[in-house]
């Protein structure tokens, strides 16, 4: 029988790049559309392609920088979700929550080692207990779903959307 691949600290080091840069591509994109686009409500999940944006960003706090680093009491996260910042209304507000979340997410995953990965964590809104590794991949996947939600809307719009495949996101730029 074959033994299962592992899925060590080099491989979360290029998860949460890809993360990164996929959710730039799409803040890009989104950014582009004309009027108040961004902001309409479109009956996704997060209602506008901004707050979907928001989103994502609030998914990679909360799992990499709370969850997976033992930060789970209902009172230290109930504090985090009530904070204005991680509600930002404009581009401007965005661009300050999204820079300190993935500036942290980065800082926090450099010297992340094996060990790590393997500790138990666990959230209070979710039965069952689970590791670091998984709330990597859990960002990670709500990430793409969302992404997803994006795509779908964008299409009924008639528009193009940005890459968001793993070779094409992890392509190096063409100068």
């Amino acid at each position: 029988m074959a033994r299962p691949t592992r899925f060590g600290p080099a491989d979360v080091r290029a998860l949460v790049k890809y993360d990164h840069d996929l959710y730039e591509r799409f803040v890009r994109r989104v950014r582009r559309l004309p009027g108040r686009s961004a902001f309409r409500r479109r009956g996704i999940g997060h209602d506008s392609l901004f707050d979907t944006l928001v989103h994502i960003v609030n998914v990679q706090e909360v799992w990499v920088l709370f969850i997976n680093r033992g930060r789970n009491s209902d009172q230290e996260l109930g504090a985090l979700f009530d904070n204005a910042a991680r509600h930002p209304k404009d581009w401007k507000g965005l661009d300050a929550y999204a820079e300190r979340v993935w500036s942290d997410v980065t800082r926090v995953t450099r010297d992340l080692t094996a060990k790590q990965l393997s500790t138990r964590v666990s959230a209070f809104w979710m039965k069952g207990r689970y590791t670091v590794r998984d709330g990597y991949l859990q960002a990670t996947i709500e990430e793409t779903m969302h992404i997803g939600e994006i795509i779908g809307a964008l299409w009924q719009d008639d528009v193009a959307t940005s890459e968001m495949t793993w070779i094409d996101v992890r392509r190096p730029k063409r100068r």
